[in-house]
């Protein structure tokens, strides 16, 4: 609050200090985004909170444009999740080059696709009922990046499911992949800290993600190898064998 003097020398009104900084209004327009992406990215605690000197009344940090830039080419250039550009931003604000955690994301996020659907949307894509969707979610076959909207490879997936069901098929006879995954990727989680522990973060993050690229590769080829040498010891389309282990025989 500022207090000002009449010409007499006795105090006249008081007038309240503007603080330092930008109403929403002109953020926007400086940063091209909407209201509501910008209280978002508050809410999410990617952009600071603004100093609000009434109800109605705020102002933004003016780094906020460059920080919203910083999220808009994080989206853009290489499709990383909010939470994970918040992960950036926090290891900025403390003085660390964020260039490998960058280039790791990238590689483990793959590139920006066409706008993601929603729900409504990915069920009119794939064929899925809204009932179907939530029970592949829940039992973890459906795995959206963000909660609510869906990529080109979860449409994909989601078709697969959906013919499958029409086959006759329930959402639980797929539950093994989902139990095989996190079993795999818990292995993958503790071979990566046995090797990085020790490592710097510039180090660590670059190792990771020539073992996420290793990953990548050794699930297809064994995956893949191991279901091409089942077929082809089989007999025929009915042979037992394939069953492996199921019918209680070893399959060698």
């Amino acid at each position: 609050m500022r207090t000002s003097r009449n010409k007499n020398g006795g105090k006249a009104s008081v007038r309240p200090v503007k603080p330092a900084g930008m109403r929403m209004k002109a953020l926007t327009e400086a940063t091209g985004l909407p209201k509501s992406a910008i209280l978002h990215y508050v809410v999410q605690g990617l952009l600071p909170e603004p100093v609000r000197t009434s109800p109605n009344m705020a102002y933004y940090d003016p780094a906020c444009i460059e920080r919203i830039d910083f999220i808009k080419a994080m989206q853009k250039k290489y499709a990383l999740p909010l939470s994970k550009i918040k992960m950036l931003l926090s290891r900025r604000d403390e003085g660390m080059d964020v260039t490998p955690l960058i280039e790791l994301g990238a590689t483990i996020f793959g590139n920006p696709e066409d706008a993601p659907l929603g729900e409504a949307e990915f069920c009119e894509a794939t064929g899925l009922r809204p009932v179907e969707v939530r029970k592949l979610k829940k039992i973890g076959l459906l795995l959206p990046s963000e909660k609510g909207r869906y990529n080109q490879q979860d449409v994909e997936i989601g078709g697969i499911y959906a013919r499958c069901i029409a086959l006759g098929a329930k959402a639980d006879d797929f539950i093994f992949y989902a139990e095989a995954a996190k079993e795999i990727v818990d292995r993958e989680m503790q071979l990566r800290s046995k090797l990085t522990a020790h490592l710097p973060d510039a180090q660590d993050a670059e190792l990771t993600r020539q073992m996420v690229m290793g990953a990548r590769a050794l699930r297809a080829y064994v995956i893949e190898r191991t279901f091409q040498q089942r077929v082809a010891k089989a007999e025929g389309l009915k042979d037992k064998a394939l069953l492996g282990g199921q019918d209680g025989t070893k399959s060698n």
